[in-house]
Protein backbone atom coordinates (compact mmCIF):
# COMPACT_ATOMS: atom_id res chain seq x y z
CA UNK A 1 0.00 0.00 0.00
CA UNK A 2 1.54 3.28 -1.35
CA UNK A 3 1.18 6.15 1.51
CA UNK A 4 0.56 9.83 0.83
CA UNK A 5 3.34 12.20 1.42
CA UNK A 6 3.22 13.88 4.85
CA UNK A 7 2.67 17.78 4.13
CA UNK A 8 6.34 18.39 4.90
CA UNK A 9 7.69 15.89 2.61
CA UNK A 10 5.57 18.13 0.00
CA UNK A 11 7.01 21.07 1.10
CA UNK A 12 10.30 20.60 0.68
CA UNK A 13 9.72 18.69 -2.69
CA UNK A 14 8.38 22.12 -3.37
CA UNK A 15 11.08 23.94 -2.08
CA UNK A 16 13.65 21.67 -3.81
CA UNK A 17 12.34 21.87 -7.11
CA UNK A 18 11.74 25.54 -7.53
CA UNK A 19 15.69 25.86 -6.54
CA UNK A 20 16.57 23.67 -9.21
CA UNK A 21 14.36 25.79 -11.72
CA UNK A 22 15.53 29.12 -10.58
CA UNK A 23 19.18 27.77 -10.58
CA UNK A 24 18.72 26.21 -14.14
CA UNK A 25 17.36 29.98 -15.07
CA UNK A 26 20.63 32.02 -13.83
CA UNK A 27 23.23 32.79 -16.22
CA UNK A 28 26.03 30.52 -16.18
CA UNK A 29 28.56 32.79 -16.02
CA UNK A 30 32.36 31.57 -17.54
CA UNK A 31 30.54 28.33 -18.53
CA UNK A 32 28.15 30.29 -21.24
CA UNK A 33 30.72 32.20 -23.16
CA UNK A 34 29.82 35.00 -25.71
CA UNK A 35 33.06 36.01 -26.95
CA UNK A 36 35.83 34.02 -28.18
CA UNK A 37 37.85 34.96 -25.02
CA UNK A 38 35.90 33.87 -22.44
CA UNK A 39 35.29 30.60 -24.70
CA UNK A 40 39.20 29.63 -25.11
CA UNK A 41 39.01 30.26 -21.43
CA UNK A 42 36.33 27.94 -20.45
CA UNK A 43 38.37 25.38 -23.08
CA UNK A 44 41.62 26.25 -20.80
CA UNK A 45 39.68 25.04 -17.83
CA UNK A 46 38.07 21.99 -19.29
CA UNK A 47 40.97 20.86 -20.27
CA UNK A 48 42.80 21.70 -16.62
CA UNK A 49 39.85 19.57 -15.18
CA UNK A 50 40.30 16.63 -17.24
CA UNK A 51 44.04 16.04 -17.02
CA UNK A 52 43.86 16.28 -12.88
CA UNK A 53 40.72 14.04 -13.32
CA UNK A 54 43.35 11.35 -14.76
CA UNK A 55 44.91 11.44 -11.53
CA UNK A 56 41.93 12.20 -8.81
CA UNK A 57 39.79 9.81 -10.03
CA UNK A 58 42.39 6.91 -9.93
CA UNK A 59 43.45 8.00 -6.58
CA UNK A 60 39.73 8.43 -5.53
CA UNK A 61 38.79 4.62 -6.67
CA UNK A 62 42.19 2.83 -5.34
CA UNK A 63 41.61 4.83 -1.88
CA UNK A 64 37.96 3.25 -1.83
CA UNK A 65 39.05 -0.12 -3.37
CA UNK A 66 42.56 -0.53 -0.77
CA UNK A 67 39.66 0.80 2.39
CA UNK A 68 36.92 -1.61 1.41
CA UNK A 69 39.46 -4.93 0.91
CA UNK A 70 41.28 -4.08 4.19
CA UNK A 71 38.36 -3.89 5.98
CA UNK A 72 39.03 -6.34 9.38
CA UNK A 73 35.76 -8.42 8.34
CA UNK A 74 37.05 -9.35 5.33
CA UNK A 75 40.22 -12.64 6.11
CA UNK A 76 41.29 -12.74 2.53
CA UNK A 77 43.53 -10.10 3.09
CA UNK A 78 47.17 -10.24 3.71
CA UNK A 79 48.45 -7.77 6.04
CA UNK A 80 52.56 -7.41 6.28
CA UNK A 81 54.01 -5.40 9.33
CA UNK A 82 57.36 -5.49 7.34
CA UNK A 83 58.70 -2.58 5.83
CA UNK A 84 60.25 -3.07 2.32
CA UNK A 85 60.88 -0.89 -0.67
CA UNK A 86 59.57 -1.29 -3.88
CA UNK A 87 61.18 0.23 -7.03
CA UNK A 88 58.20 -0.26 -9.14
CA UNK A 89 55.63 0.68 -7.10
CA UNK A 90 57.83 4.23 -6.55
CA UNK A 91 57.91 4.57 -10.24
CA UNK A 92 54.85 4.43 -10.85
CA UNK A 93 53.62 6.40 -8.05
CA UNK A 94 55.39 9.67 -8.99
CA UNK A 95 55.92 9.02 -12.68
CA UNK A 96 52.38 9.43 -13.60
CA UNK A 97 51.75 12.89 -11.14
CA UNK A 98 55.02 14.02 -12.32
CA UNK A 99 53.67 13.51 -16.08
CA UNK A 100 50.63 15.43 -15.34
CA UNK A 101 51.58 18.12 -13.72
CA UNK A 102 54.12 18.62 -16.79
CA UNK A 103 51.32 18.16 -18.87
CA UNK A 104 48.97 20.76 -16.95
CA UNK A 105 51.87 23.61 -16.95
CA UNK A 106 52.40 23.00 -20.78
CA UNK A 107 48.73 23.70 -21.47
CA UNK A 108 48.41 26.13 -19.15
CA UNK A 109 51.42 28.04 -19.80
CA UNK A 110 50.13 28.02 -23.55
CA UNK A 111 46.97 29.28 -23.28
CA UNK A 112 47.97 31.96 -20.96
CA UNK A 113 50.04 33.25 -23.50
CA UNK A 114 47.64 32.38 -26.47
CA UNK A 115 44.99 34.59 -23.91
CA UNK A 116 47.58 37.64 -23.48
CA UNK A 117 44.50 40.55 -22.56
CA UNK A 118 47.05 42.99 -24.32
CA UNK A 119 47.14 40.91 -27.72
CA UNK A 120 44.33 42.25 -30.55
CA UNK A 121 41.53 40.20 -31.58
CA UNK A 122 41.46 39.30 -35.45
CA UNK A 123 38.13 40.47 -36.82
CA UNK A 124 36.80 42.44 -39.99
CA UNK A 125 35.28 45.35 -38.47
CA UNK A 126 37.69 47.63 -37.03
CA UNK A 127 38.38 47.64 -33.13
CA UNK A 128 36.79 50.09 -30.74
CA UNK A 129 38.49 52.20 -28.36
CA UNK A 130 36.61 52.57 -24.48
CA UNK A 131 39.02 53.76 -21.54
CA UNK A 132 37.72 52.45 -18.16
CA UNK A 133 38.20 54.25 -15.14
CA UNK A 134 37.52 52.57 -11.41
CA UNK A 135 35.84 55.05 -8.95
CA UNK A 136 34.29 54.73 -5.70
CA UNK A 137 31.70 52.98 -6.71
CA UNK A 138 30.85 53.09 -10.12
CA UNK A 139 32.80 52.25 -13.29
CA UNK A 140 33.28 55.09 -15.97
CA UNK A 141 33.31 54.07 -19.84
CA UNK A 142 35.17 57.01 -22.11
CA UNK A 143 34.43 56.51 -25.55
CA UNK A 144 37.63 58.42 -26.60
CA UNK A 145 37.05 58.51 -30.70
CA UNK A 146 33.40 59.17 -30.38
CA UNK A 147 33.68 61.67 -27.64
CA UNK A 148 30.88 60.42 -25.45
CA UNK A 149 31.11 58.78 -21.90
CA UNK A 150 28.74 56.23 -19.71
CA UNK A 151 28.76 55.43 -16.35
CA UNK A 152 27.61 51.93 -14.84
CA UNK A 153 26.48 50.82 -18.93
CA UNK A 154 28.98 49.77 -21.82
CA UNK A 155 26.70 50.30 -24.96
CA UNK A 156 29.02 48.04 -27.97
CA UNK A 157 28.49 46.91 -31.53
CA UNK A 158 28.29 43.47 -31.60
CA UNK A 159 30.73 41.45 -34.02
CA UNK A 160 34.02 44.64 -33.01
CA UNK A 161 36.46 43.87 -31.12
CA UNK A 162 36.79 46.42 -28.19
CA UNK A 163 40.28 47.96 -26.97
CA UNK A 164 40.13 48.65 -23.21
CA UNK A 165 42.35 50.95 -21.43
CA UNK A 166 42.12 50.68 -17.82
CA UNK A 167 43.27 52.85 -14.64
CA UNK A 168 41.46 53.51 -11.43
CA UNK A 169 41.06 56.83 -9.50
CA UNK A 170 40.71 55.19 -6.39
CA UNK A 171 41.81 52.02 -4.84
CA UNK A 172 43.00 48.81 -6.58
CA UNK A 173 39.90 47.45 -8.62
CA UNK A 174 39.07 44.14 -10.88
CA UNK A 175 36.80 44.58 -14.22
CA UNK A 176 35.09 41.56 -15.02
CA UNK A 177 32.31 41.10 -17.39
CA UNK A 178 32.19 36.92 -17.08
CA UNK A 179 30.53 35.60 -20.03
CA UNK A 180 33.22 37.72 -22.32
CA UNK A 181 36.13 36.81 -20.26
CA UNK A 182 39.10 37.86 -18.57
CA UNK A 183 39.38 39.57 -15.34
CA UNK A 184 42.27 42.38 -15.39
CA UNK A 185 42.81 44.64 -12.34
CA UNK A 186 42.62 48.50 -12.59
CA UNK A 187 45.57 50.55 -10.72
CA UNK A 188 46.10 54.18 -9.41
CA UNK A 189 48.20 55.70 -11.77
CA UNK A 190 48.73 52.83 -14.07
CA UNK A 191 47.23 51.52 -17.54
CA UNK A 192 45.88 47.72 -18.20
CA UNK A 193 45.08 46.82 -21.53
CA UNK A 194 42.33 44.71 -22.64
CA UNK A 195 40.82 42.87 -25.96
CA UNK A 196 37.38 41.33 -25.41
CA UNK A 197 34.50 40.79 -28.16
CA UNK A 198 30.68 39.94 -27.90
CA UNK A 199 29.52 37.62 -30.98
CA UNK A 200 26.22 38.19 -30.68
CA UNK A 201 23.57 40.83 -29.48
CA UNK A 202 22.56 40.59 -25.90
CA UNK A 203 22.84 42.16 -22.05
CA UNK A 204 26.15 41.02 -20.37
CA UNK A 205 26.35 41.61 -16.47
CA UNK A 206 30.03 42.98 -15.32
CA UNK A 207 31.08 43.43 -12.02
CA UNK A 208 33.70 44.40 -10.04
CA UNK A 209 35.95 41.36 -8.57
CA UNK A 210 37.91 42.83 -6.11
CA UNK A 211 36.81 44.64 -2.44
CA UNK A 212 37.03 47.85 -2.50
CA UNK A 213 34.89 49.52 0.05
CA UNK A 214 31.55 50.01 1.54
CA UNK A 215 29.65 50.22 -1.74
CA UNK A 216 31.26 46.95 -3.32
CA UNK A 217 28.54 45.30 -3.94
CA UNK A 218 26.61 47.88 -5.92
CA UNK A 219 29.47 48.23 -8.14
CA UNK A 220 28.25 46.41 -11.41
CA UNK A 221 27.57 47.74 -15.05
CA UNK A 222 25.59 45.91 -17.99
CA UNK A 223 27.60 45.31 -21.18
CA UNK A 224 24.82 45.83 -24.16
CA UNK A 225 26.25 44.28 -27.41
CA UNK A 226 23.89 45.22 -29.88
CA UNK A 227 23.95 45.50 -33.66
CA UNK A 228 25.68 48.08 -35.46
CA UNK A 229 22.68 50.42 -36.53
CA UNK A 230 21.32 50.57 -32.94
CA UNK A 231 25.45 51.73 -31.80
CA UNK A 232 25.07 54.33 -33.92
CA UNK A 233 21.86 55.38 -32.99
CA UNK A 234 22.57 54.85 -29.24
CA UNK A 235 25.58 57.60 -30.00
CA UNK A 236 23.37 60.14 -31.47
CA UNK A 237 21.17 59.95 -28.64
CA UNK A 238 23.57 59.90 -26.03
CA UNK A 239 25.09 62.86 -27.97
CA UNK A 240 21.95 64.50 -27.71
CA UNK A 241 20.86 64.82 -23.90
CA UNK A 242 22.69 64.53 -20.66
CA UNK A 243 25.81 66.84 -19.50
CA UNK A 244 28.92 67.01 -20.91
CA UNK A 245 32.15 65.33 -18.55
CA UNK A 246 33.90 68.51 -17.91
CA UNK A 247 36.27 69.42 -15.22
CA UNK A 248 33.49 70.12 -12.69
CA UNK A 249 31.45 66.91 -14.17
CA UNK A 250 33.87 64.90 -13.36
CA UNK A 251 35.14 66.55 -9.68
CA UNK A 252 31.66 65.75 -8.93
CA UNK A 253 31.54 62.06 -10.64
CA UNK A 254 34.51 61.15 -8.48
CA UNK A 255 32.96 61.58 -5.03
CA UNK A 256 32.52 58.27 -3.27
CA UNK A 257 28.77 56.78 -4.33
CA UNK A 258 26.59 53.83 -3.98
CA UNK A 259 24.34 51.63 -6.08
CA UNK A 260 24.33 54.74 -8.87
CA UNK A 261 22.04 54.43 -11.86
CA UNK A 262 23.57 54.05 -15.59
CA UNK A 263 23.93 57.55 -17.05
CA UNK A 264 25.99 59.17 -20.25
CA UNK A 265 27.73 62.35 -20.94
CA UNK A 266 27.15 64.04 -24.27
CA UNK A 267 30.75 64.85 -24.41
CA UNK A 268 34.13 64.51 -22.99
CA UNK A 269 36.81 66.75 -21.88
CA UNK A 270 39.92 65.24 -24.25
CA UNK A 271 42.58 63.47 -22.97
CA UNK A 272 40.60 63.05 -19.60
CA UNK A 273 41.99 59.47 -19.56
CA UNK A 274 45.38 60.48 -19.88
CA UNK A 275 44.67 63.60 -17.54
CA UNK A 276 43.24 60.64 -14.15
CA UNK A 277 46.39 58.58 -14.89
CA UNK A 278 48.88 61.33 -14.19
CA UNK A 279 46.95 62.61 -11.62
CA UNK A 280 46.78 59.75 -9.57
CA UNK A 281 50.31 58.93 -10.78
CA UNK A 282 51.34 62.02 -8.84
CA UNK A 283 49.93 61.15 -5.79
CA UNK A 284 46.41 62.50 -5.69
CA UNK A 285 44.86 59.32 -6.24
CA UNK A 286 47.07 57.51 -3.88
CA UNK A 287 45.52 60.32 -1.06
CA UNK A 288 42.27 59.53 -2.19
CA UNK A 289 42.45 55.75 -2.02
CA UNK A 290 44.19 56.22 1.89
CA UNK A 291 41.33 58.64 2.78
CA UNK A 292 38.94 55.60 1.85
CA UNK A 293 40.38 52.83 3.91
CA UNK A 294 42.19 54.57 6.91
CA UNK A 295 39.74 54.45 9.62
CA UNK A 296 38.44 57.58 12.13
CA UNK A 297 41.21 58.05 14.49
CA UNK A 298 40.44 56.82 18.25
CA UNK A 299 39.31 59.14 20.79
CA UNK A 300 41.07 59.42 24.05
CA UNK A 301 40.21 61.47 27.06
CA UNK A 302 42.56 64.18 28.61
Amino acid sequence: MRLPLRPSHSYRLVVVSAALFVASCRPAGVLDPQGPIASAERLLLINSTAIMLVVVVPVIVATLAFAWWYRASNPRAVRSLDVAYEGRIEFVTWSIPALIVILLGGVTWIGSHQLDPKAPIAADAKPLRVDVVALDWKWLFIYPDQGVAAVNQLVVPAGTPVQFRLTSATVMNSFFVPQLGSQIYTMAGMTTHLNLLAERPGDYPGLSANFSGDGFSDMRFTVKAVPDGDFGAWLKQVRGTGPALDAAGYAALVQPSKAVPPMSYRAVEPKLFERIVNETAAGSGNAAAGAAWCPPAPQTGG
